[in-house]
């Protein structure tokens, strides 16, 4: 019987130390590198240039979705009928990106325009013919004009994928909006507002603006809703003179 004894016990052993085999592959694939990967990570907070774009974006569409729309149906000229849809349309497909980006980022973003959007708006509805056209294509060129500086200087520093994924979207948008009203001859080029460029140092709005330094951390929304505004607040004034020479 000691034969069997001792199979047994060999048997025994091997079974034992291929246990501990499988064990050790175990806990060495638990600490692969792929493995880890499949561990989601933890939600990374938007900073508040982050947010600011995802606002600004969204009030874009909020008034110039309606506003093209309303040029489709009473523009005077048949290309701001034409450009109007499209922009319309394409506001549409930005605006459902956007959601979606806030909704996978958790972030509070507006839901319908500002007073002053509803003011370019109540606008557009009072005027006709030719004047509405002028009206149509000087807001909407200046409201572009103001939010492309600001898209750039969020995509060229956020640190969250899904802002910068949005930004690059919503800039080729913006700047196909802005080559469709210029193709009406319409826009006034001498009487846009000035560019804002960063003077030297790294104290000006729009050098804080790209500041975009983390999760949680950097500038203000203040700060890049006064780059924003003060552009929209400069256009709406030399706006107010062109329209007011008509």
């Amino acid at each position: 019987m000691a034969p069997l004894k001792t199979a047994h016990r060999r048997a025994g052993r091997t079974t034992h130390r291929l246990t501990v085999l499988i064990i050790a592959i175990v806990a060495g694939i638990g600490v692969l590198p792929g493995a880890a990967t499949a561990v989601p990570a933890p939600p990374q907070s938007l900073n508040a240039a982050d947010q600011a774009l995802l606002a600004g974006v969204r009030l874009a569409g909020l008034w110039e979705m309606p506003a093209g729309q309303m040029a489709a149906e009473k523009g005077q000229s048949a290309v701001v009928r034409e450009i109007g849809a499209e922009i319309a349309k394409q506001h549409e497909e930005l605006d459902r990106l956007t959601v979606e980006a806030a909704n996978k980022l958790g972030a509070a973003i507006p839901s319908e325009p500002t007073a002053e959007q509803k003011g370019w708006l109540l606008e557009m509805q009072n005027a006709s013919g030719a004047r509405f056209d002028q009206i149509f294509v000087t807001r909407l060129r200046v409201a572009h004009g103001a939010i492309f500086p600001v898209i750039g200087a969020v995509r060229a520093a956020t640190r969250n994928a899904t802002v910068r994924k949005l930004a690059d979207d919503a800039n080729k948008f913006v700047l196909a909006h802005m080559e469709m009203l210029e193709r009406t001859n319409l826009v006034r080029w001498e009487q846009l507002p000035p560019a804002v460029l960063p003077a030297s140092g790294n104290d000006t709005l729009l050098a804080k603006a790209g500041a975009n330094t983390g999760p949680g951390v950097g500038v203000s929304t203040t700060v890049i809703w006064l780059v924003f505004l003060a552009a929209l607040a400069t256009g709406g004034a030399a706006t107010w003179k062109m329209l007011r020479r008509n």
